[in-house]
């Protein structure tokens, strides 16, 4: 059962400035440690973390659940680089997600299907 849809766009600039601006403090509030070790590898780093920001903004909008915050949601890949969404601290128990991610120089996009757990 669909419980909700939601899309994300980022201006990779916005994520460059805010890294610049409050540096680790903004890191640790959105990321998680396994999402920022996973971007340290990563040669458009900006372009891979607007993705993943994008990515947990749609999934907040599709979830409808204001309970839910960044360090709840973690973006990781599958081995064929496919994107996927794991909630943590006990959250998301009864969700499925389905994500995309799409990102070029300037702007990083993302969508977010949530269904109810058959």
């Amino acid at each position: 059962m669909l419980i909700g849809t939601g899309v994300d766009i980022t201006e990779v600039r916005r994520i460059r400035q805010a890294v610049e601006r409050w540096g680790d403090d903004f890191l640790a509030r959105v990321f998680t440690k396994d999402e920022l070790r996973n971007a340290k590898n990563k040669t458009s780093l900006y372009q891979h973390l607007a993705g993943r920001f994008a990515a947990k903004e749609a999934v907040f909008k599709a979830a409808g659940d204001s309970g839910i915050s960044w360090k709840d949601i973690q973006i990781d890949n599958d081995k064929q680089g496919k994107p996927s969404c794991r909630f943590l601290n006990g959250r998301g128990k009864n969700i499925d997600v389905h994500i995309s991610i799409s990102h070029v120089k300037t702007y990083a996009v993302a969508s977010a299907v949530v269904t109810k757990k058959s």
